[in-house]
C-alpha cells in the first residue's frame, strides 16, 4: 500500500502563482532588489566590532606612578607603543579604536582613545593623559597630482606614439653586426 507523497506544514500557493512557467513581474522582481538593496545599510547586516591598536586598561594606568617609574618599567606594564615622539623619545602614545565595517560605506570608528604618557629628561615618567576627539585636528586631503614633466600626452599621442621609432634593420643602434660585420670588438683579444 504506497501512499502519495504530500508536504507537511507548508501553505499553498495563490493560484496566480500555480500558472505553469510563472517567474513573477518585473515588478516585483524589481521590488525584491530595492529591498535588498536599502537594507544594506541596516545594523543587523554590520559585521562585528574589531578592536584596533593597543588598548590600556584604566587598571593599568591606575599602576603608573610619576617620577618613580622609567621608560622599561612603562614598556613592561603597558606594551610598546603605538607611535613614539617624532623628534626626541620624550612622548609616547598608546593609540587604540573600535571599527565596524559597513556594507558599501566607509570602517566606521568609534570610542577612539589615545593615551600619552610623558617622560623627563632623566627618563621617568613625568604624567599621563588622555587625549580625547576635540584635540584632534581635521585633515582636508587634497586630490590634485602633481605634474611630471612627459606624462602630459593626448589620446592620439598615447596610441600612435610609438609609430616611427621601431627600427628593424638595427642601424645606429651600436650592436655588433651594424658597425663591425666580422663580430670582435676592435682592440679585443682573441684566444684560439
Amino acid at each position: 500500500m504506497e501512499r502519495p507523497a504530500r508536504v507537511v506544514n507548508a501553505m499553498p500557493l495563490p493560484q496566480a502563482l500555480r500558472r505553469p512557467g510563472f517567474r513573477g513581474s518585473a515588478a516585483s522582481r524589481g521590488a525584491l532588489l530595492a529591498l535588498a538593496l536599502s537594507l544594506g545599510g541596516c545594523s543587523f547586516i554590520d559585521a562585528p566590532p574589531v578592536s584596533r591598536g593597543h588598548l590600556v586598561t584604566e587598571e593599568q594606568l591606575k599602576e603608573l606612578v610619576p617620577g618613580v617609574q622609567g621608560r622599561a618599567d612603562v614598556q613592561a606594564l603597558l606594551g610598546s607603543p603605538t607611535a613614539r615622539g617624532t623628534f626626541d623619545d620624550a612622548n609616547w602614545y598608546y593609540i587604540s579604536a573600535i571599527t565596524r565595517a559597513r556594507p558599501m560605506q566607509k570602517e566606521h570608528v568609534s570610542n577612539q582613545r589615545i593615551v600619552v604618557v610623558e617622560f623627563d629628561d632623566a627618563g621617568k615618567l613625568k604624567g599621563v593623559r588622555e587625549l580625547d576627539e576635540s584635540a584632534g585636528r581635521s585633515v582636508n586631503i587634497v586630490s590634485r597630482e602633481t605634474p611630471v614633466p612627459g606624462n602630459e600626452r593626448s589620446l592620439l599621442q598615447a596610441l600612435f606614439g610609438n609609430v616611427g621609432r621601431f627600427n628593424p634593420l638595427g642601424a645606429g643602434s651600436g650592436g655588433i653586426n651594424s658597425t663591425n660585420p666580422g663580430g670582435t670588438q676592435p682592440n679585443s683579444t682573441r684566444i684560439n
